[in-house]
């Protein structure tokens, strides 16, 4: 039986690693961005950025094991399924995924007390599905780097 995405990428010696290269991931996807839309996402980031420095890290190193909670039945189907590219996997049921995950981020914004980190996440917030699946191959493969 393959191992859980848990097993793979929250292991105490692999996690930090995994956060870096989401981290990394994240900082390429925002420089990739182009158009009204990807202005927007460089503004929202830049202003996290300028007003609370090094949060955007510290939310992907708490986000991380809601967002591998959120992959998990995916993976799971994915390895049923004897697919050899996770990214394409997930770009196929891209708007489906890319909801799961930014459940995670909503619950988080929504719980946030920090108008700053809200109004940035509010104005990117409507187009973020689509942000969202454009990595998602990018994501797959973060993952499948991992995998064994």
């Amino acid at each position: 039986m393959a191992p859980t995405l848990q097993e793979i990428l929250l292991a105490p010696d692999t996690r930090p690693k995994v956060i870096a290269d989401c981290y990394t991931l994240l900082e390429q996807e925002v420089a990739d961005k182009s158009g009204v839309s990807g202005t927007a996402v460089k503004l929202a980031y830049k202003t996290v950025n300028t007003f609370l420095p090094g949060h955007i890290r510290y939310m992907v190193e708490s986000l991380l094991p809601e967002m591998v909670d959120k992959l998990e039945p995916y993976w799971a189907d994915f390895n049923a399924c004897g697919g050899c590219e996770f990214g394409d996997y997930l770009a196929k049921r891209g708007e489906e995924v890319s909801q799961a995950l930014l459940s995670v981020t909503d619950a988080r914004a929504a719980a946030s007390g920090r108008p700053t980190v809200v109004k940035a996440y509010g104005t990117v917030r409507r187009r973020a599905v689509k942000h969202v699946e454009a990595a998602l191959p990018h994501v797959g493969d973060l993952v499948l780097k991992y995998a064994p």
